[in-house]
């Protein structure tokens, strides 16, 4: 007798993912949604880029594609950015049907959440919350750019960079990114609180929300608000000295713009992927703090990339407690669970194996392109971040190819890629103790 084929959740997510990239793909690829002529395969990295919320373009978005083509680009990053199995919940709830526990169990893999127990809850208040926060931030820079453009135009520029920022997506519909707002007060503070929060993750805004109190929050809470705004503001001020004198980025500005420039430019690494400088002209000490910002990425449960802030929290207390000669690492007077421990670092190792192998596939074929930019790009690509020091267009279609991977590997995770191949099987037996010598 046939057996139909079982998918876990990781494997249907990444499955579901991959559809909504290649039914995007062949959307761009429609006449109706580009003005010039455009390959597949840049159908394909637009599409993926939109949907893993990255940012990177091979093309210019704003001159390439109609506006039903921008309108494909914002429906991929809206779903990609909150979630296939959180729309789709949506839509059933919407339905007025029940939602199975198998699409509980779905919505608990999607969302990082430890127990099926609230998720509905989690999705509602989700959706409430992006929403609402979208259409102020909208409401916010129409200020700005009606004035500017016209009323139609205006709303319309608003609308689209809102959604790509608040889900860290950092597309824009000029070819020099927002460079030409770099001192612009509202356009820096709107766009920037859009993709830090969008960065922070959903369940620390509803903790935010439940709470109100600092006492009451969660240790991930506590631990995501303190390590984004230590790190933000280190970022800042390192930017700002890097760039000082650098006449192609900040040398050229005045006192505030090099103020919002550092600031902006600070913060948006670990998300975004915005631009207010000219990314192909910073120092090689700003191009490496990028990429560990990229690197170490946004929250968990959030429309960011990479390793997640609070992984790379939990290995710098993991290796404190080492130095220290602790048996367990405690963070604010709280011990962590040695299975999360194993969970950061084969999050980082896994991450740092992938990014190694996908680095020797596309030095190997840009042939001629430093390999700053090309570390750069691909971790970009990992981080889901779309900042981009020039390389994206001139990618040959396997280093295309292979940064769409690193886009999906990024935006998917590390472990849920992992947990889908891999065979899961449950030991218990302890076997004897052996010694190996490290270090």
């Amino acid at each position: 007798m046939h057996n139909p084929i079982k998918l876990n959740p990781p494997q249907f997510l990444a499955l579901l993912f991959l559809f909504l990239i290649i039914a995007g793909a062949c959307l761009l690829k429609l006449p109706i949604a580009h003005e010039e002529s455009l390959r597949w395969i840049d159908a394909l990295f637009i599409a993926t880029s939109a949907a893993t919320v990255t940012g990177l373009a091979s093309v210019d978005p704003g001159s390439t594609f109609t506006l039903f083509g921008e309108i494909v680009i914002l429906f991929l990053i809206q779903v990609g950015g909150l979630g296939v199995m959180s729309f789709a919940s949506l839509v059933v709830i919407m339905m007025g049907r029940k939602i199975s526990v198998k699409q509980r169990v779905l919505m608990q893999e999607a969302l990082n959440q430890p127990s099926i127990g609230g998720v509905i809850r989690l999705v509602r208040n989700l959706f409430v919350f992006s929403i609402s926060i979208q259409i102020i931030a909208v409401f916010f820079l129409s200020f700005r750019w009606v004035p500017e453009m016209g009323f139609g135009k205006g709303i319309y520029y608003s609308v689209f960079h809102v959604i790509s920022a608040y889900n860290n997506a950092g597309f824009a519909l000029w070819s020099d990114g927002l460079m030409g707002y770099v001192g612009d007060p509202m356009v820096n503070i709107v766009i920037s609180l859009l993709f830090i929060t969008g960065g922070i993750g959903f369940t620390v805004l509803v903790d935010l929300w439940v709470s109100r109190k600092w006492k009451d929050l969660s240790l991930h809470s506590k631990v995501m608000l303190l390590s984004t705004f230590a790190i933000n503001i280190i970022a800042v001020l390192l930017v700002y000295l890097f760039e000082f004198n650098n006449p192609k980025t900040l040398g050229m500005l005045s006192g505030a713009e090099k103020l919002w420039a550092a600031y902006f430019q600070g913060v948006s690494p670990r998300t975004a992927g915005f631009n207010s400088i000219d990314m192909t002209a910073i120092n090689p000490d700003t191009s490496l703090l990028m990429i560990l910002l990229m690197f170490v990425g946004a929250g968990s449960t959030s429309t960011g990339g990479g390793i997640k802030l609070t992984t790379f929290v939990v290995i710098l207390f993991t290796v404190s407690a080492f130095l220290k000669g602790k048996d367990d690492t405690v963070v604010m007077k709280r011990t962590i669970r040695n299975a999360v421990v194993y969970r950061a670092l084969a999050i980082t190792t896994i991450s740092i194996l992938f990014i190694f192998a996908a680095l020797f596939v596309v030095t190997y074929v840009q042939k001629g392109d430093s390999f700053m930019i090309i570390l750069f790009e691909v971790i970009s690509a990992f981080g889901t971040v779309g900042l981009s020091m020039g390389l994206t267009p001139d990618l040959t279609i396997i280093g295309k190819i292979v940064i769409c991977i690193v886009m999906v590997f990024g935006k998917l995770g590390p472990l849920t890629l992992a947990f889908s191949l891999a065979k899961q099987t449950r030991e218990n037996i302890r076997y004897p103790d052996g010694e190996v010598f490290t270090g």
